[in-house]
Formats: C-alpha cells, structure tokens, sequence
C-alpha cells in the first residue's frame, strides 16, 4: 500500500517549510537514505531525506509550496500503485502570496500617463494666443517730456486706426517743418509688419518646454520567507522584551594591522594544507572578543528567568549577510581554538551560510555574537542583541585620521569604533565597560592573541 510521507520537521522551530526543489521526479524509483527534496526551514535550506523503498508516486507539493509540518509531501508506493488522496491541510503556493501584488500593477498605469496629457494642451495653445497682442504693444502714446507732436489731423485718424505711435514718427515727418503727415503713418504702418514678428521668436525660443512628469514606478509585495519571517519575530522580541544599553570606545588599529601584515606576509604563501592562509581584520576582532571574554566570564552570560546562567564554553557567533537576511552561525568551544582555526572555520561557515547548507546545530548554542559592518563603510553602530545572549559587539570600518600621540602631537593614525549593546538584566554598566576595556586592550596589543 503505498506510504504518504509527511513534512518532517527538520529544525527546533520550524512550523513550516518551503519547497526549494524537488531532487527525485514523479516515477523515479527510491530508496531508504535517498534525499529527495531541498526544503527551506526557518534557519537554513535543508535536504529532506526518506526511509521508504518503492517510486515516487506524487509530489503533492511544488516548487515555492509551502507545505506545515506534518501535512502531506509526496507518496511512495509501488509502480502501478494507486494514488492515495492527499489529507490534511492544502500547501500554500507561494506564488499565491504574491498575486496581490500583480493585481495592484495595473492601478498606477492610468496615473502615469494622465499628467503627461494635461501639460502638452496648454504648451500648444500658448504660442498661437501671443502673436494678436503684438500690434496693441505699439499703440500711440504721448511723449514722456510732454511735447506736443506734429502731426495733421488725418495723419492722426490713421495712426489711431493703424495703431503706430506718433512719437516714434516725431523726428521723422516729412511734412512741413517736421510735421507727421499721413504717408509717414501708412509707411509706419506698413514698416512694422517684420518688426512685429520679431519678439515671438525669442518668446517661442526662451519658453520651456513642458516638464515631463516621471513615470510612477508600480508597487511589488514581495512574499516574506521563512527565515525572514523567524527574523522578524526574533528581533522584535530581543528589542522588546530585553532592556538594551549601549557603550562605545574608539581603539588604535595600528599595531593589528602591523601584526596582520606581518603574519599574512608568511601564511598566505604557503598552501592551505600547511596551514597557508590569509587573516582578515574579522579573524582577529572574533580572537579579541573571545580573549575578553575569558577576563570578563560575567559578560559570557544568559538570562533565565529565575536565573543567570553563567556558561562555561565561549561559543562565539557571528552575523552573516545572505539573500533573505542574516543567519549567525557559532564557532563552538572557541576558547579552545587558535586565531589559525579561528580564522579556517568562520571561512567554512561563512561559505555554508551563503549557500543555505548550515545545519542547525551550526547556528544554535551561542554564547555571544559579534557584528561587523566596517566592509561596508559604516563607521560605527549598535546591533540587536541574540538571544538568549547578554550582549553583541558591533564593529566598525578603520578610518585613517589626524590623532594626537603619546607625545602630544598630531600624526596619522587608524582608529575604529567598537560598539556593545548589552542586556541590563545581566550585564551592569561597569560589567559592560570591563568588557569593552578588555577587547580594547587586546586589540591594541594584538600578540596577546597568539598566546
């Protein structure tokens, strides 16, 4: 009879999971081991793995499905086998999610081409209505001193009906003693027909054209996932329900970056298999705040309710930047390892984390969590805590600037912001400043990592 096989629940808080992929085709033959399907939980992109023999009769759920856990996946049978109904509750497609979003597109097109009719009316309107004002422009007018102007009295009439102003004539008249007789108005009148024209070029010339307004771009929603939705809830939860407080300090990395230099100019000659490799600003900066953490046990803490719990293992987490958000996989027992391993294992997780392969137990457990956003130019913040963590250090970019010495003068020097949000229920100010001292000093006597 053939076996319906459910969602499993393949981490400690997934609820639901999102086809990735499907591995294995409908008719394919499987057996028991067999990984059949990439599914995305709320931490990572996992493979789901089967422990029945026979076909793949049905994939009841498809790419981008999100299917609950414990609702059916697929069924597996024998060929020939008939095909079980599916029970349960349906998947969710998460194409469906998203077709809110194709509906409202349509919407903003109409707006975008209406205000591009209404300026291009007027634009066409205006250059026809200037030409008529033109003649009036030039009607008679008596001279500014008041003198009196020459002229015939049918010179006149005719200045009148024609609209030339007799004292632009007044130097001109032809008639006795200077006087404006009526062939001077009609050769005025008749003079000023290409004058008259003259002004609508630069009127034309000098109007703007009409601004085109921009199209307006269309609303896209797009459908949350499973780890940007865990994330969601997570950081709200840390910013709500724990009391954050914030310290900052500024630290001289010129000697880590002296010490940096030193070391990389022999490790990254040689090949990976003795050990070559080449240290990040990052690898010492976790090595720093691992050693502080073993002055500073209070910092290496939890809040449990009824109790702190002060852990015995150093298991450093640290953010990684991924297509849906961020995840924090933890280097485990880190007290225990050299700034080499260090550096060789946030490399290993980093590259899992970017290809969704971490595995849960990678990213639970943690003990403190380090954030750097200095690669991206920020020069100083403060990040949210991790619970069940009591405090997360946030590191900044290197900025090259004046700085006074031990002398008293100013020379150039390297300075980066390190920043500590903190948990009041377990950390007190003074608690939290011992630590920032201690990562302070470290960073600033860099040999003491390599002890």
């Amino acid at each position: 009879m053939a076996e319906i096989i459910e969602m499993p629940k393949l981490s400690d808080t997934m609820s639901i999971g999102t086809v990735v992929q499907w591995l294995k085709k409908e008719g394919d033959a499987v057996s028991s081991g067999d990984m059949i399907a990439e599914i995305e939980t709320d931490k990572a992109t996992m493979e789901m793995e089967v422990f029945s023999d026979g076909i793949l009769l049905k994939q009841y759920a498809k790419a981008g499905d999100q299917v609950t856990v414990g609702d059916p996946i697929c069924a597996i049978g024998q060929k020939g086998e008939a095909i079980p109904e599916a029970g349960g509750k349906s998947s969710t497609p998460a194409a469906a999610k998203a077709e809110p979003a194709k509906k409202a597109d349509p919407k903003p097109e109409p707006k975008a081409e209406t205000p591009a009719a209404k300026p291009s009316a007027p634009a066409e309107s205006k250059p026809a209505d200037k030409p008529e004002p033109a003649r009036p422009a030039t009607a008679p007018a008596p001279t500014d001193s008041g003198e009196r102007i020459k002229a015939s009295p049918l010179a006149k009439i005719l200045a009148s009906e024609h609209g030339v102003d007799l004292a632009s004539l007044k130097d001109s008249g032809s008639g006795p003693g200077g006087r404006i007789v009526k062939q001077d108005v009609l050769a005025a009148a008749q003079a000023p027909a290409k004058p008259a024209r003259a002004p609508e070029a630069p009127a034309k010339s000098a109007a703007p054209a009409p601004a085109q307004p921009a199209p307006k771009l269309a609303d896209v929603d797009i459908p949350v996932s499973n780890m940007r939705a865990v994330i969601a809830s997570r950081l709200l939860e840390s910013k709500t329900q724990i009391p954050h407080f914030y310290l900052d300090t500024e630290v001289d990395m010129q000697p880590l970056l002296a010490l940096r230099e030193s070391v990389n100019a022999g490790l990254s000659k040689l090949p990976p298999e003795q050990g070559g490799i080449k240290l990040s600003v990052n690898d010492f900066i976790l090595k720093a705040a691992i050693e502080a953490l073993r002055r500073v046990p209070a910092a290496n803490a939890s809040w449990m309710g009824s109790s702190i719990r002060r852990h015995g293992d150093i298991n450093l987490a640290f953010a990684v930047a991924v297509e849906d958000g961020l995840v924090t996989p933890t280097i485990k027992q880190a007290h225990n390892k050299t700034l080499r391993q260090i550096a060789f294992e946030a490399r290993d997780l980093i590259s899992k984390a970017q290809s969704k392969k971490l595995k849960p137990d990678e990213m639970s457990g943690s003990t403190f969590t380090v954030t750097n956003l200095g690669m991206y130019g920020i020069h100083s913040f403060f990040g949210i805590i991790n619970p069940p963590n009591a405090a997360i250090l946030s590191v900044g970019a290197t900025v090259r600037k004046p700085v006074v010495d031990a002398k008293g003068q100013i020379v150039p020097g390297d300075r980066m912001h390190i920043g500590l949000s903190c948990d009041h229920r377990v950390i007190d100010g003074a608690v939290g400043a011992q630590l920032m001292a201690a990562i302070k000093e470290v960073i600033e006597n860099p040999a003491l990592m390599l002890v």
